[in-house]
Order: structure tokens, then sequence, then C-alpha cells
């Protein structure tokens, strides 16, 4: 568990390292902020993982996201891809114009992401309590709502940014609208894929 842990930490710091330097020489305060916010969520990460012990794929999944947030504020779009904002980034990227932002799939990986951590958060109190986790639908709901409140706080945080910085790309209250719009997208589908999974887990061999 601890190896797991450390090659993924070290990974994280990696980029965090590169992605720190970069928004210092850009002047971009914002994304300090915010790698400021991720090293108290990878403490946060750690201390549930020695609890719980998450999967390789959520850690690498956790990592991995961390990493799109901030290619996502860092890197500059190339010449001529369509953008949404004052700010020609990732984050801004039409990926389908009119459709499908950067910044609304990285929120529905995420939080999607998020409720899968949470059922295996869910997973092992049931085990300790000497259970069996089962995917039913009351489980797959509670799991979603913390995805989901996960993704509430996520917006708790833009916002303070909005407060205690002039000029940030959070975008106004329809973003927030279709960020919460996306987080719930990705709950619902891993939800969906952790019952799923669940099922053929269950079903009889034949």
């Amino acid at each position: 568990m601890l190896k797991r842990w450390t090659t993924v930490l070290g990974f994280t710091l990696l980029y965090l390292a590169a992605a720190a330097a970069g928004a210092a020489a850009s002047g971009n305060g914002e994304f300090l902020y915010y790698i400021g916010v991720m090293v108290v969520l990878m403490g946060a990460v750690g201390a549930l993982h020695f609890r719980v012990g998450l999967s390789p794929g959520a850690l690498w999944g956790l990592s991995l996201w961390g990493l799109l947030h901030m290619a996502g504020g860092l890197l500059p779009l190339p010449a001529g891809w369509p953008y949404d904002g004052p700010h020609a980034v990732f984050y801004s990227w039409w990926i389908v114009p009119g459709f499908l932002k950067y910044d609304m799939a990285v929120h529905a990986f995420g939080f999607g992401l998020t409720t899968w951590v949470c059922w295996q958060g869910y997973g092992a109190a049931v085990r300790g309590a000497g259970g069996a986790p089962r995917p039913t639908f009351g489980a797959l709901v509670l799991c979603s709502a913390g995805g989901m409140g996960f993704g509430a706080l996520n917006e708790v945080v833009e916002f303070a940014a909005t407060l205690l910085m002039r000029d940030t790309n959070v975008g106004g209250y329809v973003n927030t609208g279709w960020d919460l719009v996306s987080n719930l997208t990705g709950c619902v589908l891993a939800a969906l894929l952790i019952g799923l999974g669940g099922r053929r887990a269950q079903a009889p061999e034949a």
C-alpha cells in the first residue's frame, strides 16, 4: 500500500512542481492558489488511502485529474482552436463547439471518479462492520450524493478564488451551473458502471 502511494505521490509532486514554476513565471496567482489546495487534498487522499486502501486505478485517476486541471489552466491553446472566455487556455476550449468544453469533460471525469472513491470508502466501512458491500440503489445514490457534495465544495473553492483575486478564469453563474451539471453527469455514469460491475461480479457462473 505504501509503495503504491509513494509512486503516485512522486508523479503528482513532479507535475505540481512544474505547474508551480510555470504559474510563478507567468504571474498566475489563481493557479498558485489551486496548487496549494491540491497539496491539502493530497494529504486528505493519503489519509483516506491508509484507512481504506484505495485501488491503484483510483489513485492514478485522482493524479490524472490533477494533471488535467493544471494543464487546463496553464497551457495555452494552439492558434485557431475555438474557446470561450477571456483566456485562451485548455479550460476554455470547446472540444465540440457549442456542446462540450474541456472544463465540462474534466468536471464529469473528476467527480465521477470521486463517486467511485466514495464507493470504495463505503465498501471498506461495510466490510469493517462484517458485511459485504452490494451496489444497491440506496448505496449508489449515497455515493453519487457524496460525489456531488465534493463537487459543490469545489465550487466554494472557486468562489473563494474570485474573492481573493481580481483576474480569474472561474466564469459566472452559467459556468457554475454547467459545472454542476457536468458533475452530476459524471456521478450518475460512475454509479451506473459500479452497479453494472457489481451485478456481473454477483452473477452465477454458467
